[in-house]
Order: C-alpha cells, then sequence, then structure tokens
C-alpha cells in the first residue's frame, strides 16, 4: 500500500494541474478501502488509489461516468482532471466535482420510504442506458462463481454469525433462476458509502469503480445494505422486481457481507458493523420468506 499524505497530494496538484496550485488541501473522513480523497479547494476533490487494482478503474471513469451522466436522476462523479503516475505515486488518479452530501445512516433515515423511491429511480435509470460496449462489471458473474468464496467466509465466520442460517440463505440465493436477459449497466457497489443524501433524499452515487455490465440483480443489495424491511417492500414495487431477481440479490447483499465481514472484523469497524447489519437483514428476511430460522450476525 502506497503511503499518501497531505504533501503528496499538493505537489501532485501543483506540478500537474497548476491552476489548482495553492488551493487549500483536507482530508476527507471515509471508511473506505479502495480510495484516499482529498478536499481540493471549495468544490473538488482529489482521489487516489490506494491499491493496484484500484487504479485500474480509475480510466474507466473517466471514460463512462461522462457518458452515464445525462441518463441518471441523480449526480455522479464529474472527472475534471486525470493525473499520472509522479513524485513517488505509482498510478493514476482522480480530480473530481465536489458533491455535497452525507452518507445515509442505516437505522436513522428521515425519509425511508422516498429514499426507496429515488433509489429505485437511479437503479432503473441505470439498467436502461445502452450496454452497448460497456466493459464486464467486477460482479458479472453468475452467483455459483462465488460459492466456494461464500461457503469458506461463512466457515471462517463460525461463532461471529449463524453460520447455519448464513448456509441456508445462500443456498436458497443459489438455486434461484438465472436471469435470461442481455446485460445492461450494474453500479455493482450500492453501499452506504457510496451514497450521498441531503434532505433524506438521494442527491448523488459515487465510487463506480465496480462499474460495468452484469445482471441488475447485483444493484438490488442496496435494499439490505440501507433500508429497513418497510422501505426494502417500496423499492421492490417501484422496480417491479421479479421473485428470482430478488432472491439473486438477496444472495449478492449477502456473499458480499460475508466476504467483507470475514475480512474487515479486525481491521475496519465501520465496514464490519456495515456486513453485520445487512446479514442480520439477510438472514432475517430469508426467515420470513422460507421459514428458516436466522440469528442475529
Amino acid at each position: 500500500m502506497v503511503i499518501i499524505g497531505i504533501g503528496l497530494v499538493q505537489r501532485l496538484v501543483a506540478a500537474q494541474f497548476p491552476q489548482w496550485a495553492g488551493l487549500p488541501v483536507e482530508p476527507v473522513d471515509s471508511a473506505g478501502t479502495s480510495n484516499d480523497m482529498y478536499r481540493l479547494g471549495e468544490d473538488m476533490v482529489v482521489r487516489l488509489p490506494r491499491l493496484a487494482g484500484s487504479a485500474t478503474e480509475v480510466e474507466k471513469e473517466h471514460h463512462w461516468l461522462p457518458r452515464l451522466a445525462p441518463g441518471l436522476p441523480a449526480a455522479i462523479p464529474v472527472p475534471l482532471g486525470m493525473g499520472t503516475p509522479a513524485e513517488g505515486f505509482p498510478w493514476h488518479w482522480s480530480v473530481y466535482r465536489w458533491l455535497e452530501g452525507e452518507n445515509p445512516t442505516v437505522g436513522r433515515l428521515a425519509e425511508p420510504a422516498l429514499l426507496a423511491k429515488d433509489l429505485a429511480e437511479f437503479v432503473a435509470a441505470l439498467h436502461r442506458i445502452d450496454p452497448a460496449d460497456g466493459p464486464p462489471s467486477y460482479r458479472s458473474g453468475p452467483l455459483a462463481t462465488r460459492d466456494a468464496e461464500t461457503r469458506g467466509a461463512i466457515a471462517e465466520l463460525h461463532g461471529a454469525i449463524d453460520t447455519d442460517a448464513a448456509t441456508a440463505a445462500w443456498e436458497t440465493a443459489l438455486r434461484a433462476p438465472a436471469r435470461t436477459g442481455p446485460a445492461v449497466w450494474v453500479h455493482a457497489d450500492l453501499q452506504p458509502g457510496n451514497l450521498l443524501i441531503t434532505g433524506g433524499r438521494l442527491s448523488a452515487v459515487i465510487d463506480f469503480g465496480c462499474l460495468g455490465v452484469g445482471d441488475p440483480a447485483v444493484d438490488l443489495i442496496v435494499a439490505w445494505y440501507v433500508l429497513s424491511a418497510d422501505a426494502r417492500g417500496v423499492f421492490r414495487a417501484a422496480l417491479a422486481a421479479d421473485s428470482a431477481a430478488w432472491a439473486r440479490g438477496r444472495g449478492w447483499a449477502l456473499s458480499i457481507a460475508l466476504i467483507e465481514l470475514r475480512y474487515y472484523r479486525d481491521t475496519n469497524p465501520v465496514m464490519a458493523a456495515i456486513a453485520r447489519h445487512v446479514i442480520r437483514e439477510v438472514l432475517a428476511d430469508h426467515h420470513e420468506h422460507t421459514g428458516v430460522p436466522g440469528m442475529t450476525a
């Protein structure tokens, strides 16, 4: 992992974007694990990959985000400049327009039903955009391709979660009928840290590192990552998601959360807490629909 700090950001900006040299640079507090962000002046943000895997997404975002933005009902990042490796920093990096808003706090949503409708509107609009020439999403394969990793996470979390209930919920998701339609644009990482709300309503969606074409069910994860059970129903109705898509979406949410909890439970308390919440929501939801017991995580 590369060490990033204010000094490095100031040097990179001064050398490559001299028109912004001298603007104040302040770190942005975030529990994110793929990028570091620094506010640049009043209306910009510098985003630098922490890992080589994240660096591969920089050019993709600069190419596709301006093409997707006109078809979306909420703001998404606006690329203002792409920096090149320098000053000991080995990867491309970005300057974006600053987007106002705050991350939703699960369980403390001011307008849960309205937010659910906003999220459904955004997801539906993204899925309608022509996917021609779009790259595969980072999360684009069928759930079965995640089976070994998901079961491995369940095994490693023995004693931390109800592994029997998690296994039952995962196996139910694996039995869901596969999608037969064409792949569509998906964000594939609609978690609280990647959403901004203002006045209880969705104002922006950020971090498109997983962007690509895939099964639209992966974008249903937001129903368990952000929404309460009641608002989840509003979201599903607004999207008219059928039972197969809903089951796959629940499986995606469970798999992602299990793997995140295994990875972050001792290193990132915020991410671990979110993952535990998602697992609880999925297991309770699974129990409600199947009668198979779901315990707390």
